[in-house]
């Protein structure tokens, strides 16, 4: 019996995501090694603020998806990695406990 190899759909950050019957179930907001995370409809994005309330002001933080660096959120998140000078688009938040 042959083994089935994994499919990978390519993934970027803003895709909306779909259900298998075409509903929208939300849109991609961070992309790892484990899959993607979906911030999903009619639950609103959240504001910086809002993330502080849920994960508290010192584990709010922002990571770079191309060389792992992490850094503190200010009022958002930086141009681009201050460690590898990637874009802003490989940067996603991040909740560390």
């Amino acid at each position: 019996m042959a083994s089935e190899e994994p499919v990978f759909a390519d993934v970027s950050i803003g895709q909306p995501v779909y259900d298998e019957g075409g509903d929208r179930l939300g849109t991609v907001r961070g992309v790892d090694d484990d899959g993607f995370y979906v911030t999903a409809s009619g639950s609103g994005a959240l504001t910086l603020t809002d993330a502080r309330d849920v994960f508290g002001t010192a584990y709010v933080m922002w990571r770079c998806w191309e060389c792992g660096e992490m850094g503190e959120i200010g009022s958002e998140l930086p141009a681009n990695c201050p460690n590898c000078n990637a874009p802003r688009e490989d940067l996603y938040y991040w909740a560390e406990d």
